[in-house]
Order: structure tokens, then sequence, then C-alpha cells
């Protein structure tokens, strides 16, 4: 099997960057724990994407697998989450019952970023259907390829625990965990450079 192609994909193609992260993200547990509900989940999913990771598009941190069939949105050192706008996304489509407990597992992911500077994943995944094919080994391969080259440290934080040992195989290592009340745990992960 040949190893998909990836590239870093433009301002352009945001559309089909976010429709790949949502299809990647149906059965997330953490995102499914925001949005229970479908129509909330496709209503709600692509303003996250966006606004957890879409600075990134503009800072050359996009990449894509051909067909939009895997795709990784990546902060680069200074970059950061457009946080006014996670913050209204919070206080509009949270269920008053987590909105609390969300606030609290954001406050936390914060206390693991390394204080160094660091290419941040807060997105990756591949479409379903492409699922077991080598997207998501590509897409990390590629992107720490340059963080390896730039001697920068990676961070992330894996919110389901079938992803953590293709994390670990590209050199992650855990940091702890993050659970507050009825919350799936979230793995915060760190990569030196290699």
């Amino acid at each position: 099997m040949q190893r998909p192609r990836v590239r870093t994909a433009t301002s352009a193609e945001e559309a089909q960057i976010v429709d790949t992260v949502v299809a990647a993200f149906a059965a997330d547990p953490v995102a499914r724990w925001c949005w229970p509900n479908a129509h909330e989940y496709l209503h709600n999913m692509p303003a996250f994407t966006l606004a957890f990771g879409g600075t990134g598009i503009a800072h050359d941190g996009a990449h894509c697998t051909d067909g939009y069939s895997g795709a990784a949105l990546w902060l680069p050192p200074g970059v950061h989450s457009d946080q006014e706008a996670l913050g209204q996304l919070v206080e509009d489509s949270g269920a008053a019952s987590t909105r609390g407990e969300l606030y609290a597992v954001l406050e936390h992911m914060a206390s693991y970023h390394p204080s160094e500077p660091h290419w941040y994943l807060p997105l990756i995944g591949v479409d379903p259907a492409h699922q077991g094919k080598g997207h998501g080994t590509a897409l990390l391969t590629y992107a720490l390829e340059r963080c390896d080259r730039d001697r920068c440290l990676a961070y992330l934080e894996s919110t389901n625990p079938k992803n953590i040992p293709l994390y670990q195989r590209h050199g992650f290592k855990a940091l702890g965990e993050i659970q507050v009340g009825s919350s799936p745990p979230l793995v915060p992960m760190l990569r030196t450079p290699q």
C-alpha cells in the first residue's frame, strides 16, 4: 500500500479541511460529550474546528492528504486558538449541565501546554471511510519532520484513547490525564524533537 501524500492546505480549502475534521470526530468521546445530539454536533463542530484550530490555516499549519481523506490543523509557536470564539461557542451551544465542567477541562488543557515554543496539534482526523489506511501516520510524519528540523516541541491532547498508540509510535509521551465531572478523559502528550 502506497503511503498517502500530504501537502499544506491553503485558506481556499478551509471548508474541505473542516468537513474532514467534522466527519472524523463524529464518534470522538469528548466531541460527543459536548454535543451528544447529532444535530447539535453537526451544527457546532464546524465552528469549534475553526475556533480551536483554524488560526493555523493562515500560518501553514493546515495539512491534508489526497482527496481530503485526512486533515490536521497545527498551531505554530506563538499562534493560539481563538479564545473569544471558543468561549462564545461554549456559552451558545454547551449544555448548561456540563458547561462548567467544559470550562474546567479547557483550563486544565491550558495548564499542560509547554511554556517553551512548540507546535500545537488541536485537531487531526481521518474520514471514517479512509481510516486504517495510513492517513494519520502520514499527517503526523509530515508535520513532525518540520518539528525535528527546527528542534521544536510538539504538543497535543488525545481525546480518544484509541489514538494514543498512534501518537506514542510518533514519539509523544503522556503527561497525565484530564477528567472533570462527567467528561471523558483527555490525555495531554508531548514530543521532544528527534
